[in-house]
């Protein structure tokens, strides 16, 4: 379970957590107008996770290290102005310049840590108060540089916003570990979402990750969030890091989303091509929405609802990546925000049954059948733990069918699904013609006696 961020935001109790002030206000200090967070208090996190453990499920923290905002008071300093879509030549000299950069903490009153940050510990800010109205400038402090081995984009993606960490300087990193080390300690979860990875030099993470799991004496799960769609750039990243951590998927996630703008006119043969599930699965967390492209935020590129189902089949009955599902595509969400009504439908209905068929079935060797521009499929094979075999078939055209092998001689397979209500019995051979209706997916099981109903309702 990926939680969201549970520290201080800048808005206090309405912050979702991106907006970072106080790494270690988990929701138990009056700051920034509450004692809670948008999601609670620090017991009610620590509960939340000590229920996730009983019931075997493994937590991870979602972490933003790269940016502070909402400091408790403004400091006067020197800086270098730079455009903010170019941060390899200054726009102008040296100047003075007035920002809010002092982290003291008043509600905590030094209680876990000490530490106060200063423009100093910072190497880039975008707001200047003798120049209030300018919102076009990136600041870099006088003696600093832009971090290194980041995101290419503006020249130099180090700075994306509010106060950033400057990970140069040997303060900044000896906090931000110990800080990691007093989460793991406080918390007790099993790894890290770091968010917005690509705005911080690579070369750190390996560092803190020795750090912490010296610390704790045991491996931690990371995944990073470095949202670009190129896969090459994402390899580029996994090696970097020394394959320590996982990234997300983002390849296959554009691959989705063009495919369900497409009105049937993808090529689903090529679904997978460029992405790190297909070239490199061990260390992709692969997901089909998330909190930053749904409707109306940063990043929006949604997949469309009809096309949802076919992405979670891939993502969860194949034997490539670690899938992630969203809350909102399980549970639904409806919002306003910019003045417009979103509803995003809940696919619990397909979601369950595609996590049961990835229970039971998603095991043993895969065969695939990328060879139709519209239906493609795959089957498993079982293995001697799950002996019964699963082939799943797909269309984002018309209905389509495919002749597969499942291993499996004069046998009836059921369409878990319920989209297809005739079962299909294999040839002598092991094989049989499987189907799907058009726009949808078909799980077909081995048959032995499930009770759809029972399992999964009406």
């Amino acid at each position: 379970m990926w939680l969201p961020p549970a520290y201080k935001g800048t808005g206090g109790g309405y912050d979702v957590g991106y907006g970072v002030y106080d790494l270690y206000d988990l929701g138990e200090f009056d700051q920034k107008g509450s004692v809670r967070t948008k999601y609670g208090t620090r017991q009610q996190y620590l509960d939340a996770i000590k229920a996730l453990h009983r019931e075997g499920i493994q937590v991870y923290a979602d972490a933003v290290l790269n940016h502070k905002i909402g400091a408790d008071s403004a400091e006067v300093f020197k800086a270098t102005p730079f455009r903010q879509d170019n941060r390899q030549s200054p726009k102008g000299g040296l100047e003075e310049i007035k920002s809010y950069t002092h982290f003291h903490f008043p509600g905590r009153q030094n209680k876990y840590s000490q530490f106060e940050w200063h423009w100093w510990h910072f190497d880039g800010v975008d707001y200047n108060e003798y120049k209030s109205d300018d919102r076009s400038t990136v600041y870099l402090v006088e003696g600093k540089r832009f971090d290194d081995y980041v995101a290419l984009e503006k020249g130099n993606f180090a700075y994306l916003m509010g106060c950033d960490l400057d990970f140069q300087d040997e303060w900044v990193r000896r906090e931000i570990t110990d800080w990691g080390k007093w989460y793991l300690d406080t918390t007790g979860v099993d790894g890290f979402r770091l968010d917005a990875i690509k705005h911080i030099s690579s070369w750190f993470f390996p560092q803190w990750l020795d750090d912490l799991e010296k610390h704790v004496g045991k491996d931690l799960f990371v995944v990073g969030e470095y949202w670009v769609p190129d896969v090459d750039t994402l390899k580029w990243y996994i090696d970097s890091v020394g394959a320590r951590m996982s990234v997300f998927d983002v390849s296959l996630h554009y691959n989705f989303h063009y495919a369900s703008k497409s009105g049937g006119n993808y090529d689903m043969r090529r679904i997978l091509d460029g992405t790190l599930m297909q070239q490199r699965s061990t260390h992709a967390v692969t997901f089909v929405e998330n909190h930053d492209s749904q409707p109306l935020q940063a990043l929006e590129s949604v997949v469309e609802p009809w096309f949802k189902p076919l992405a979670y089949a891939i993502i969860l009955l194949r034997d490539q990546g670690y899938p992630c599902v969203f809350h909102a595509d399980y549970y639904g969400a409806d919002y306003n925000d910019k003045g417009y009504d979103i509803h995003m439908p809940s696919h619990r209905w397909i979601i369950d049954k595609l996590l049961y068929a990835r229970q039971h079935y998603a095991h043993g060797s895969q065969y695939e059948y990328f060879d139709h521009f519209n239906t493609i499929g795959w089957t498993r094979l079982g293995n001697e733990k799950h002996p019964k075999a699963m082939a799943v078939i797909m269309s984002d055209g018309a209905e389509g069918s495919k002749w597969m092998e499942v291993g499996k001689r004069k046998t009836k397979f059921i369409d878990i699904t319920e989209h297809i209500k005739e079962p299909i019995y294999t040839n002598d051979q092991g094989w049989a013609e499987f189907r799907c209706k058009g726009g949808s997916v078909s799980v077909w099981v081995q048959d032995s006696g499930l009770d759809l109903k029972a399992l999964f309702g009406k």
